[in-house]
């Protein structure tokens, strides 16, 4: 019983949520179609709008090479500020030697 409620409940949250009228739409869009799509699924993301299959691939490529790219970026800041750190303790240094003489 308590697995029914669950399921009703569910099906309310998707009918008011707009889920259950997009699919819906989509799947009459679908059946509609004379020359039916080679790929049911990439029609249904393609109405729903994400990205076709090969896009999400390129997009997938795009995001390793930026992450590559980042992460080569971070380590050179990295070691940018540890050089900058470094030159400031060297000019302290240099500033208390010559207090001294």
């Amino acid at each position: 019983m308590e697995k029914e409620a669950k399921k009703e409940a569910f099906r309310k949250y998707l009918e008011s949520s707009g889920v259950l009228d997009a699919l819906t739409k989509v799947l009459v869009s679908l059946y509609e179609e004379i020359e039916k799509p080679s790929s049911a699924v990439e029609f249904v993301q393609q109405k729903l709008g994400g990205p076709s299959i090969s896009e999400f691939e390129k997009l997938q490529a795009e995001k390793s090479d930026l992450q590559l790219m980042y992460d080569e970026l971070f380590t050179s800041y990295k070691e940018k500020c540890k050089e900058i750190e470094e030159l400031k303790n060297s000019k302290m240094i240099l500033k208390v030697e010559k207090k001294e003489q």
